[in-house]
């Protein structure tokens, strides 16, 4: 294809290569299906679905053409909410499409977001977490990244979407419960992979006939045991049920049916997962219900079937449980991240701290507990990614964290030689970490060397340090290596440290409370140096790390 457009044939090789992709993980994304109804049918729905879509093409060759065919075929053939939404995703897509002779990257981009907004606008009640969530974000994750290229428009949109989905189970928790990440996110990855594969020029021998006979041999209902469903079984799940309703001028005023009304009712009635939409006079409806009947009796009043689906949910959520679900695992071993951050750190505050800036994996350890290698190499499997970048915190624990990155082949492991927690923190929360390896340890370091991480701690022993006369017992503030002071008041020794460090240069102090300190005695510190400093921000946080009373981080 022209790297610039896209032809109406190169639409349809793109959606054959997205298809290809799908036949291959249809099992894994089946097996990750738990919200709405753990049925694991999404695959399926998804594939036939997308496929239905590609038979329509035929012989077309211009865009327009093939667009509009794979939008009715879609349209006809959406299976199950994700299937629905999926179709809803494209038909938002081919809108911007349709009536264009070539496709050229603005189109594609005003297409990408009008198949947000109708893929949101046919679901009743919206679910972050889902397939919803995980296109939006790479729609306007890629957006953002535009470098001209209609192939890096769709490798930013697959980067994107990768780790959207890995943020799934922490907006449903559901997902979470089960240890899965959403499956219809899963699904739609899978094929924008595909998609990203053909446009970046990566060549496949499977030709499109190929992937629907695979299609049609894994969905033609062989094998299945029945006996899942017995006459003492009981209902838990209920119905999905979908129709395609030819709206009727004799039944009611088809151009303004109200599609909306329409919902509401099937909600009121006990309808659950209800997408609805309407192109001219064709009514498309999913609903699980416990009464597939009311739903027919009541959309009959507006018109006649075309076709009609109902698959019993708890059914199939027993012949998903017979499978095991196992996807998660495979999924993560299949697919890695772009790119990962280990930290090394001790203490529940500074570990939650962490979190809260995005670290994949804490190891822990510290001064008085240094990580093994296995440790981090344990750690590179968990966070399974492209790019790991690892910050030791300690200067102890570098070269073990060097070992363990020679020892690892299965990523390019990234050490920030980081020799306290005060440099990651400030390099986690300034610096862009998705650029190139060179740049972003550039980066670190240019911030490193800017942000100061003291201290202060009980001595163990008397000694004179640089002048200062150290008595055991007593509280030492010291950075670096040096120590500037002694005070019996560990109060005092921390507010005469922050006056030995030039504070005036930094516009950040944040204290991080050790184990054996308190965070009223912090509180007090706080107040004390903001009178000192008028422009500097203080802050603290509870560090619960051990060793240091007080861990006072300058940015």
């Amino acid at each position: 294809m022209d790297g610039n457009v896209i032809g109406g044939r190169d639409f349809a090789e793109m959606l054959s290569y997205g298809a290809n992709n799908l036949v291959l993980h249809r099992t894994e994304v089946n097996d990750l299906n738990v919200f709405p109804i753990p049925d694991g049918d999404t695959g399926d729905n998804m594939l036939m679905t997308f496929t239905s879509g590609i038979q329509s093409i035929g012989a077309k060759n211009d865009l327009p053409s093939v667009t509009e065919a794979v939008a009715e075929g879609m349209l006809l053939g959406a299976r199950g909410n994700s299937g629905v939404i999926l179709s809803r995703i494209f038909a938002g897509i081919i809108k911007e499409l349709c009536a264009c002779e070539y496709a050229t990257l603005d189109d594609i981009k005003r297409g990408m977001k009008n198949g947000v907004k109708e893929s949101y606008s046919a679901v009743s009640k919206p679910v972050e977490g889902t397939i919803l969530t995980v296109f939006k974000d790479a729609v306007n994750y890629a957006e953002k990244c535009d470098n001209g290229a209609i192939a890096a428009y769709f490798s930013s949109i697959t980067r994107e979407m990768a780790r959207s989905l890995e943020r799934t189970p922490d907006l449903l928790p559901v997902l979470k419960e089960a240890g899965v990440v959403d499956s219809g996110g899963a699904g739609l990855l899978f094929i924008f992979e595909g998609i990203a594969e053909y446009v970046n020029g990566e060549t496949t021998d499977k030709a499109f006939d190929e992937i629907a006979a695979t299609s049609a041999e894994q969905s033609n209902g062989a094998n299945i045991d029945y006996s899942l469903f017995t006459a003492d079984s009981t209902l838990d799940f209920g119905y999905c049920t979908e129709f395609l309703l030819r709206l009727q001028n004799a039944k009611t005023d088809v151009k303004n049916f109200d599609v909306d009304a329409f919902i509401k009712v099937l909600e009121k009635n006990g309808g659950d997962s209800v997408v609805a939409f309407k192109e001219d006079s064709i009514l498309k409806v999913h609903v699980h219900t416990k009464s597939p009947g009311d739903v027919f009796n009541f959309a009959q009043k507006f018109g006649e079937f075309l076709k009609v689906k109902i698959e019993n949910m708890t059914f199939q959520n027993n012949e998903a449980v017979k499978r095991g679900n196992n996807a998660q695992t495979a999924l993560r071993k299949k697919r890695k991240k772009h790119q990962a951050v280990v930290v090394v750190a001790a203490g529940d505050g500074i570990k939650d701290a962490f979190s809260e800036s995005g670290v994949d994996y804490i190891v822990d350890g510290g001064q008085s507990m240094n990580p093994s290698a296995q440790d981090f190499i344990t750690a590179f499997n968990e966070v399974n990614a492209e790019r790991i970048i690892v910050f030791p915190n300690n200067a102890n624990v570098i070269l073990t964290a060097n070992q363990a990155a020679g020892l690892y082949k299965e990523s390019e492991i990234v050490v920030v030689e980081s020799k306290t927690v005060g440099e990651c923190y400030a390099a986690l929360s300034l610096a862009d970490l998705s650029g190139d390896t060179d740049t972003v340890k550039q980066q670190i370091d240019l911030i490193s060397g800017e942000s100061l991480t003291a201290y202060v701690s009980t001595a163990v022993r008397d000694t004179d340090a640089g002048g200062v006369a150290v008595r055991r017992g007593d509280y030492i503030g010291f950075a670096g290596g040096e120590v500037f002071c002694d005070f019996e008041s560990r109060k005092e020794a921390a507010i005469e440290l922050v006056d030995h460090l030039n504070a005036n240069i930094y516009s950040l102090l944040i204290i991080f409370v050790g184990a054996d300190a308190n965070e009223q005695e912090a509180e007090e510190i706080a107040k004390a140096i903001t009178a000192k400093y008028k422009y500097l921000e203080v802050v603290v946080r509870d560090g619960g790390q051990p060793i240091y009373d007080y861990m006072l981080v300058f940015e």
